[in-house]
């Protein structure tokens, strides 16, 4: 790639969103998407586990979202609402795992949609119990104490 040709520029996130897109507290339990977690081991397995919410839009918002949606563009209200459905549903998708003794869930996956006017998200995954097994691979920041 030359140098002439520019990188796409990252997304435009809102400060008020930022801290809800960049991280949710995990309360030291790995979150991956993977089927592993690299550099450890999958000691015991755990069982699926999910977490889910449910959320309603207040009238006003929903008048404001249609206003908004003839004339174009974000309904940041409903992009806040979305991203806080989603740490809902991992907050409680960990809550799960430690119930169970877990410290990482691996396949984790997320699924929203509308259900009869109202936004559904659910997180849903593999608890497991793992251990470090190559040293050279640095400890998963969420397993320091």
């Amino acid at each position: 790639m030359s140098s002439s040709k520019r990188h796409a520029a990252p997304a435009d996130i809102p400060p008020q969103l930022s801290d809800l897109h960049c991280f949710t507290e995990t309360e030291g339990v790995i979150t991956t998407t993977m089927f592993d977690v690299p550099g450890y081991r999958v000691v015991k397995v755990l069982g699926a586990v999910y977490g889910l919410t449910v959320r309603s839009r207040n009238w006003a918002a929903a008048m404001g979202m249609v206003l908004k949606s003839i004339a174009g563009g974000e309904l940041r209200w409903f992009t806040n609402m979305l991203y806080s459905a989603r740490n809902d549903a991992i907050t409680r998708i960990v809550a799960e795992t430690k119930a169970r003794g877990g410290n990482a869930i691996i396949c984790l996956r997320f699924e929203s949609g509308e259900v009869g006017g109202f936004c559904q998200c659910c997180a849903y995954g593999t608890a497991a119990v793992v251990e470090k097994i190559d040293p050279n691979i640095h400890e998963a920041p969420q397993l320091l104490s």
